[in-house]
């Protein structure tokens, strides 16, 4: 019997899995980076082993320092979690050659799928479907478009589209280069790139007595710089007999390799409905909750049990119901997913409080059921996170904040709550892709079910731009504007400079609201006169102009607004409201120094207050290239030195931040003047890279990254 874990990981999936031993009364221990001392798993680990330095090279994946951390920590055995050393088989060697249990595949199995040019013979000669490999070298027009893939790795690193002959040459030289600093091999392959393919995997579970479970579909096709973004089980719209040859085909790669514990078989499937095999991932998966939530299973749970020899009952239990899940990353997509960084200041959920619980459809019986009283109709929110309020959010590791699965009796049902979760959730810090989600999954083609890899490049200009206009002209949706005059109207109650007492004569600053149901209606106008009492306050473009009066408070106008009629009905230093066009609306406002975060229940808006002075310190000069965010300079583009001859779009600088690479390129043609930016350094952001003498303006500075994705390792 297993007694003490260490999970040879960080983030969301350590704190994933010593749930699950804390439930099952096994001891946990953690390993951290110097980056990660103060880490959510650190804190929530029995005990924690330091792994010196910070990058992932130097940390998380050594294996020789983590086996050393089990042993000195008294462990008995290793869960990998998912990405770092989960899918190394000289990793799992070593674990066993420790005389420690290895909680995943036996290391024949990692090693058969290691590589996807190997794994692909294998699966071929066992009947699963295939796409034909292409030969670079003798490749024609007619094999157009092409994906070029790592052969030893994914997660989109290694990877390109080729859809012109004359460019494949270059993009293989990238390709590979790209994947032999990523995984230190060079190997590239090429295949057919099917166009509107979905991408959709099933989840297998083995043990060792010959038992080999296929739990169900799941589909991740909405998917970002070939790294996925929402998943859901079963995946829908599929026929019955495809599901079959899916399953069917999942569990023959299993027992060709001699899979035990759990992982996961990808199958892109054609727009025509033809399934091809892409590749296994012998470890747990990102997306592994939403198999979970449908299915009333712990897989973590039945991953302990398997490695402790417990036989599976022959059959599965039966699916219930339909989940999604959906990561929330720190990140920006409206500038090519862009990592931020920062401190996160506040990460709740608006109900709950079931944060990574499980609970089971079917009976609690087996291995990896949990215990509990579950609703069969009402939806549930689950929340795996890996950070906390509080916590700091670096440039080393991935970008992910926490997963929000929500399952209900339904695709529509559970589609609504995720949506409702995601727009009450209080995330105050660094910019999100909250937003993006909500319009993700509000979008008629991916309710509809018409939806693909190439989702996001068709769809995401519209979703990452400005708020849809509001269904009806009398209902209208507050934007941003409102949410500035929330945060100054609240700023103001904090440093108590209105007026008298509103309704029970609270006193300004208290805490109580301000301003009855009275207070003075505001015409929003143009620009007038500053007036005896009149104050202001900017956000970003916004600049309020509000007084006081013996009732509350007043709004003047918003400059550049003319129009909107706005009455303020109370207002206190966290809560304000507002009624536009006859509707009461709340805003819940918190201000962490100049930052300041206003939700409500039809937005959530990040705000940074507007000094009246700017600071000359930030100008730079016109062609300057700015680091769009911190990270580290990777490469920079042959032939490029300061005094060369620049055209404007080239690539001439990379950065890796949060395990993803961003192209830098010039704003111009021109000549390189000053060069800045040295390979292995770190930056942060706003750092001054390089500077290009204009001699052709063109657009800004910008980070660009392939769009099109196939595939996705976690």
């Amino acid at each position: 019997m297993i007694t003490s874990v260490l999970v040879a990981n960080r983030g969301e999936i350590a704190c994933r899995v010593f749930r699950t031993c804390r439930e099952r009364g096994i001891a946990t221990v953690a390993v951290y980076s110097d980056a990660d001392e103060g880490a959510l798993h650190v804190r929530d680990a029995d005990t924690a082993v330091r792994l010196p330095g910070a990058a992932p090279a130097d940390t998380y994946l050594r294996g020789d320092l983590i086996v050393k951390a089990a042993l000195a920590a008294g462990a008995d055995a290793v869960h990998p979690g998912y990405g770092f050393l989960s899918e190394n088989a000289e990793f799992a060697r070593a674990v066993l050659d420790a005389g420690l249990m290895w909680i995943g595949p036996p290391p024949e199995a990692i090693e058969a799928m290691a590589s996807k040019t190997r794994a692909k013979e294998l699966m071929g000669a066992a009947g699963v479907p295939l796409l034909a490999p292409v030969d670079p070298a003798t490749a024609t027009e007619s094999d157009l478009p092409l994906l070029l893939k790592a052969a030893a790795g994914g997660g989109g690193r290694g990877m390109r589209i080729v859809r012109e002959l004359g460019a494949l040459g270059e993009a293989l030289t990238a390709a590979s280069a790209e994947a032999r600093s990523a995984f230190g091999d060079g190997e590239v392959f090429a295949e057919p790139y099917v166009e509107r393919g979905r991408h959709v995997e099933v989840q297998i579970l083995g043990d060792t007595h010959g038992t080999v479970w296929a739990l169900g579909t799941r589909d991740c096709s909405l998917q970002r710089r070939h790294q996925k973004v929402i998943e859901e089980c079963p995946a829908p719209g599929l026929p019955d007999p495809l599901r079959t040859v899916l399953h069917e085909a999942a569990v023959t790669a299993a027992r060709t390799v001699g899979y035990t514990g759990a992982g996961t078989v990808e199958f892109l499937v054609s727009a025509e409905g033809r399934p091809y095999f892409l590749e296994m991932n012998t470890r747990l998966q990102v997306e592994h909750p939403v198999t979970e939530e449908v299915f009333g299973l712990d897989l973590v749970a039945l991953q302990l049990s398997v490695a402790e020899g417990a036989a599976l009952p022959a059959e599965p239990p039966a699916a219930h119901g339909h989940a999604v899940e959906a990561r929330l990353y720190a990140e920006d997509p409206a500038r090519a997913w862009a990592p931020q960084t920062g401190t996160l200041h506040a990460l709740e959920f608006p109900y709950g409080p079931r944060v990574g619980a499980t609970d089971p459809r079917a009976s609690g019986d087996g291995p990896g059921a949990s215990t509990g009283p579950v609703s069969a109709t009402a939806p549930r929110l689950r929340v795996d996170a890996g950070y906390a309020g509080g916590d700091t959010i670096g440039v080393h590791y991935d970008a992910l904040l926490a997963k929000a699965v929500v399952w209900a009796p339904t695709r529509d049902e559970a589609l609504r709550a995720l949506r409702y979760a995601l727009r009450r959730a209080r995330v105050h810090g660094p910019g999100t892709n909250r937003e993006l989600l909500v319009r993700s999954l509000e979008h008629p083609d991916f309710t509809g079910g018409r939806f693909d890899t190439g989702f996001y490049e068709r769809h995401l200009d519209a979703l990452t731009g400005a708020a849809p206009a509001p269904a009806s002209a009398h209902t209208p949706t507050p934007g941003e504007r409102y949410a500035a005059i929330a945060a100054a109207l609240a700023d103001a109650a904090a440093r108590g400079s209105g007026g008298g007492g509103g309704a029970g004569g609270a006193a300004l600053g208290s805490g109580a609201a301000v301003g009855s149901g009275a207070a003075l209606p505001a015409r929003l106008g143009g620009w007038r006169n500053v007036g005896a009492g009149i104050q202001s306050k900017t956000y970003g473009e916004h600049e309020i102009r509000y007084r006081t009066t013996r009732q509350g408070f007043a709004v003047e106008g918003v400059e550049g607004v003319e129009g909107d009629d706005v009455r303020v009905v109370a207002v206190g230093p966290h809560r304000v409201s507002l009624e536009t066009e006859g509707v009461v609306r709340h805003f819940e406002v918190t201000a962490y120094g100049d930052e300041v975060h206003v939700d409500s229940a039809h937005g959530a808006y990040r705000l940074t207050a507007r000094p009246r002075f700017g600071d000359p310190s930030r100008h730079t000069e016109p062609g300057s290239l700015l680091a769009p965010m911190p990270g580290t300079v990777v490469r920079i583009a042959d032939g490029v030195a300061e005094g060369a001859r620049v055209t404007a779009g080239q690539p001439l600088i990379w950065l890796e931040a949060m395990k993803m690479e961003h192209r830098i390129t010039a704003p111009a043609s021109g000549t390189l003047t000053a060069l800045h930016a040295v390979p292995g350094r770190q930056v942060e952001v706003g750092a001054l890279l390089a500077v290009v003498t204009d001699t052709d303006p063109q657009k800004d500075s910008q980070t660009d990254t392939p769009k099109d994705t196939q595939e996705e390792p976690s």
